[in-house]
């Protein structure tokens, strides 16, 4: 769904026509609404975590996958390429507790998580089973599960990104108000000549 912001004296009509804009301003709401998707993301993803885990057996690939999927979303809305977010946001957020702390937990359990190399569910162990003279009779793989997230961790996470949508969603409007402003620099024939933009 797009977010129109209109110009003073417009009728707040939906638009019939939207052309691209391709300057820093526009790249720069294309950034924000970018990472404001990935928050909104971030919260469905927690909001199914805290159904699923309120069951009274989990499913743990459910767990794992929702789970995953909200600490590759929150962490991705930090990355320095966009630079949307930092971590110096947080202290915006006027919420209680070190959330600066709970943020660094989270991109360490994403790396975890989104791990190439490691499985984040399991941690396998290999040993020689004995017999009674204590010669080896065979191979054991013992796996020891590791726990899944909990309730309040996953309320935590969509506290904060429910929190930095607020923020974000602030700064879009003045990006919003910046890139129209740059449109009304351009005349009537310059503004017809970019590409059109399907709504639909």
């Amino acid at each position: 769904m797009p977010r129109v912001a209109n110009a003073p004296g417009s009728n707040g009509e939906q638009p019939s026509t939207v052309r691209a804009l391709d300057g820093a301003e526009a790249a720069s709401l294309a950034a924000q609404a970018a990472v404001f998707e990935d928050l909104q993301y971030v919260l469905r993803c927690c909001e199914h975590l805290v159904a699923v885990l309120a069951r009274p057996e989990p499913d743990a690939a459910m767990v794992e996958a929702l789970w995953t999927g909200a600490l590759v979303g929150y962490v991705r809305c930090f990355s320095g390429r966009t630079a949307v977010l930092a971590d110096a946001d947080l202290a915006e957020l006027k919420l209680d507790g070190d959330i600066t702390e709970f943020h660094g937990m989270v991109k360490k359990l994403r790396d975890h998580y989104a791990s190439r190399h490691v499985n984040p569910r399991e941690a396998f162990t290999i040993g020689a089973a004995q017999s009674n003279d204590g010669s080896p009779t065979g191979i054991a793989v013992v796996s020891a599960p590791r726990p899944i997230v909990d309730d309040t961790t996953v309320r935590l996470l969509g506290r904060v990104a429910y929190a930095l949508s607020g923020l974000l969603d602030a700064r879009m409007a003045q990006q919003q108000a910046d890139v129209l402003a740059a449109a009304g620099k351009l005349s009537a024939t310059e503004l017809s000549k970019r590409p059109l933009v399907h709504l639909s």
